[in-house]
């Protein structure tokens, strides 16, 4: 019990006294220990391009693993996204349209955080008890939860505190890797809410020490049932082949028929390969210029 204790200080510590990134461009607001009344706190960075105004009306990205996003100094890895270069660039060369960008840090939580519930729940019984007992999850997955955080508190802050567009055609979600998976599940748990979602190398075995089709296929299952109508809501998705991003393309290809089975066309759907490109931040920096443009070019 002592060490449980000295080890959620520490990590709220860490959160609380985290060093601020360097920026390329636009200005970063940081919330510390966003309270919720679902899941843990957690830091929330606002990005807010160069000459926000509050005269004109935004586009909202939300993202997770936000710590990764800005600045490699400030990372575990040495690594980042780069948000503010790519976004700033596009968005003063005037290629995609004005937005904001929030960062949802993750906490030592994330997996259970990031991966769906629903999709968990279509998996068989063996591979559901097999997961609740890896260290990797612990229990039952929280994806229900962190998405009532971000829809319920979340985004209404974020609504009432930036001059944002707050309706769905504006609203969009991201992520790598698991982020890929609760960025899908987002916007088919909350189509209303979702109109875009980017999902990067995404993680279909939804575990690393495994790559099991058996577990992959319940979040193929779940897309069957839930996915959106194609006529209001656009999907990005990624990949390479080096590293855990080699285990992804069988996955990523049953998904590509299942989107082609809902309706979806290259008007409101992409998908990417990158060869040559692995499981990193510098990977998803050289590329993420891709999915903004798509869901969001002018």
């Amino acid at each position: 019990m002592k060490y449980s204790l000295i080890f959620l200080f520490s990590s709220i510590m860490q959160i609380s006294f985290a060093q601020m990134p360097h920026l390329a461009s636009g200005k970063l607001v940081r919330y510390e220990n966003f309270h919720s009344a679902f899941v843990d706190p957690r830091n929330v960075d606002v990005w807010l391009p160069d000459g926000y105004s509050s005269s004109k009306k935004y586009d909202v990205l939300y993202m997770h693993d936000g710590q990764m996003l800005f600045d490699s100094a400030t990372t575990w890895n040495k690594q980042e996204w780069g948000v503010d270069d790519v976004a700033g660039s596009l968005i003063s060369s005037k290629k995609i349209r004005d937005l904001i960008i929030v960062a949802i840090w993750n906490t030592p939580k994330r997996r259970v955080e990031y991966y769906p519930a629903k999709a968990f729940d279509l998996l068989a019984t063996n591979w559901q008890d097999t997961l609740r007992k890896d260290a990797e999850y612990k229990g039952r997955p929280l994806s229900d939860e962190y998405l009532r955080f971000i829809v319920t508190e979340l985004k209404p802050f974020i609504d009432s505190n930036y001059s944002t567009q707050k309706d769905r055609a504006h609203t969009f979600i991201a992520g790598s890797s698991m982020g890929g998976l609760i960025s899908l599940y987002a916007i088919c748990e909350y189509p209303d809410v979702f109109g875009g979602a980017a999902c990067l190398s995404t993680h279909w075995p939804g575990t690393v020490k495994r790559n099991e089709a058996d577990i992959a296929m319940g979040f193929i299952y779940y897309m069957k049932a839930k996915l959106p109508d194609p006529a209001k809501h656009r999907f990005y998705f990624d990949l390479g082949d080096q590293t855990l991003d080699s285990w992804y393309l069988p996955y990523q290809l049953l998904a590509d028929a299942v989107m082609k089975a809902k309706g979806f066309t290259d008007r409101n759907w992409i998908t990417r390969v990158f060869p040559g490109a692995d499981h990193s931040e510098k990977s998803w920096h050289a590329r993420l210029h891709e999915p903004l443009l798509f869901l969001l070019r002018r």
